[in-house]
């Protein structure tokens, strides 16, 4: 068999000149895919719901990449919002070859502290949201032939305690992805999802950790994951910005474990 050329492959992973929606761009692994693909050439829609933080964002993308992304600010529960996210971005670009689902929340609870109101929160920010926007995304994925990569976590595939509402959601989403991967496999769109461990960010304080639990809850991931350690935003941005590319192009309807190996854990 003859080997492929290193340019080839090169130009299989690159992602300039392509179009992205990223939604949770404000913080966290939506942060992160943002800087990263402005490095990469790509141009960037950013939506998160923090204003001045994805300003900044926006900000350490253009250095990074010589191009200032088109800032959506706004709540992807509003579906005026919705609406507004996806006819601005092709209204500014003319296409979108790229969706980064990464928009969420961590409400901490079991069934007994997780009320339907936070039930409803989470099920509305990681699943409902997710589907509206990605509804109205897909008739222009079609037309590009792009891809769409869900930001999921490994409470999709593992069951974990006091975290109810939350597991269900990523459950959810990872069959969101399976499902639409095969609906939009004959229209040649791709969707596939990366399901990170524990990544240093600032979603578990958000959800209400203590600077002096979250410190013990990152200790420890010495056990709790294989690799023993937590993970880094720009270890899972990259693992986006692959299945993104077209170094991807044969890879459909995937959770992929971004976790240090603690989907393959079991206590002993």
């Amino acid at each position: 068999m003859a080997a492929v050329p290193v340019d080839a492959v090169t130009q299989r992973l690159s992602l300039q000149g392509k179009v992205a929606l990223v939604t949770g761009a404000s913080s966290g692994i939506g942060a992160g895919t943002a800087i990263l693909f402005a490095r990469l050439g790509v141009k960037l829609a950013l939506n998160g719901r923090n204003v001045e933080n994805l300003t900044k964002v926006g900000k350490a993308c253009e250095e990074g990449g010589g191009c200032l992304p088109l800032l959506l600010p706004g709540d992807l529960t509003d579906e005026v919002t919705v609406k507004k996210v996806v006819e601005e971005t092709l209204n500014h670009y003319g296409r979108l070859d790229v969706l980064v689902n990464s928009a969420g929340i961590l409400h901490m609870g079991t069934i007994e502290t997780t009320n339907m109101e936070h039930f409803d929160q989470v099920m509305n920010v990681n699943v409902r949201s997710v589907y509206s926007l990605t509804r109205l995304a897909v008739p222009h994925l079609i037309q590009s032939q792009g891809s769409i990569v869900n930001v999921s976590s490994v409470n999709g595939q593992r069951s974990f305690p006091g975290v109810v509402a939350y597991c269900m959601s990523k459950s959810a989403l990872d069959q969101f992805t399976r499902c639409l991967a095969l609906d939009l496999a004959p229209k040649k769109v791709r969707v596939n999802a990366v399901c990170p461990g524990v990544i240093v960010t600032d979603i578990h304080k958000r959800a209400g950790l203590s600077e002096g639990d979250y410190a013990e809850f990152l200790n420890k991931c010495k056990v709790t994951h294989a690799l023993g350690r937590p993970g880094q935003v720009d270890e899972v941005a990259q693992a986006i910005a692959f299945l993104a590319s077209d170094a991807a192009s044969f890879i459909t309807g995937v959770t992929l474990p971004v976790d240090g190996g603690r989907h393959a854990m079991c206590p002993r």
